[in-house]
């Protein structure tokens, strides 16, 4: 059983599901699914391998259906967080268990550091905090990059450029930016330009993210078991290295999940990962006190 609910807050009314009972069967916490940019339809395929568990996601504000009324664009893990923070709390259920994608990874590490009895242990998957690498001027270089593409020649160059920088094996050097942008056709995209130029993650607007700072002394007080996840597959990529860091400065090292960045999707969006391994490391991962 699945329902859906309306937050409504001063600057957002947000959207968030949940499947399963509150209070939880079993009285084991909820599980929170969160992403950045992407929504909760990203989750659909990952929650069906818990149907044991009370799985909760959300769609962040301005995004898929969580409607902005603080007149801004921009995307803050920490105004996110804050957003987070309010979900658990209308739960009512006590503190969640916590899994966090991408963008959604770092907003999940603001959660922590600002409302350490929220979560009680998250595994945050490849959080692209761009501060945490020994590259990080060039790998702002390589973001600036794709974002002076999208300006130029929309959606498909902007995305082909994306998907350039995200392969991109090992530390930006110059003979990376010596590429030049690269062709859409290669990518199976179209050329033409789109006309948007709003797009969350080719646009400078999701830039607060890719640029927060771990709150390393708030994270280590924190009662919560932070797990900071990486995907086989990545191995070299962007948000692999910015994993491995990130680990590093928690003083842990990244727990391997199987395959890539979007390893625990379906079809969702064409481009299915390993959901049912990815489940059973996950669930292995939330169930291990160690």
């Amino acid at each position: 059983m699945t329902t859906t609910h309306v937050l409504e807050t001063a600057e957002a009314d947000i959207v968030y599901d949940v499947r399963g009972l509150l209070p939880t069967a079993d009285g084991r916490p909820p599980l929170f699914m969160i992403g950045q940019p992407m929504d909760a339809t990203g989750f659909a395929t990952l929650a069906s391998y818990f149907p044991d568990r009370t799985v909760v996601t959300y769609d962040p504000r301005g995004l898929g259906r969580s409607r902005r009324k603080d007149g801004r664009v921009d995307h803050d893990p920490t105004v996110q967080a804050g957003d987070v923070h309010a979900v658990i709390e209308a739960l009512g259920a006590g503190p969640v268990e916590m899994f966090a994608s991408s963008g959604g990874a770092v907003t999940a590490l603001a959660l922590v550091a600002a409302h350490p009895d929220d979560v009680t242990v998250l595994v945050a998957h490849e959080p692209p905090i761009i501060p945490v690498l020994p590259d990080a001027a060039a790998a702002e270089r390589a973001r600036d990059g794709v974002r002076a593409v999208y300006e130029a020649k929309g959606s498909n160059a902007g995305m082909a450029a994306f998907i350039a920088m995200t392969s991109w094996q090992g530390e930006f050097t110059e003979a990376y930016f010596a590429q030049g942008a690269p062709d859409p056709a290669a990518f199976g995209m179209p050329t033409e330009d789109d006309g948007r130029r709003d797009d969350p993650l080719l646009s400078d607007r999701s830039w607060a993210v890719s640029s927060y700072r771990p709150d390393v002394e708030a994270l280590a007080a924190a009662p919560t078991r932070v797990v900071i996840a990486v995907g086989e597959e990545s191995a070299g990529t962007f948000t692999a290295r910015t994993a491995v860091a990130t680990a590093e400065l928690l003083g842990q090292r990244a727990t391997v999940f199987p395959s890539n960045h979007g390893g625990f999707l379906g079809d969702e969006f064409g481009y299915p990962g390993q959901p049912e391994a990815f489940a059973r490391k996950l669930r292995e991962v939330l169930e291990n006190d160690d």
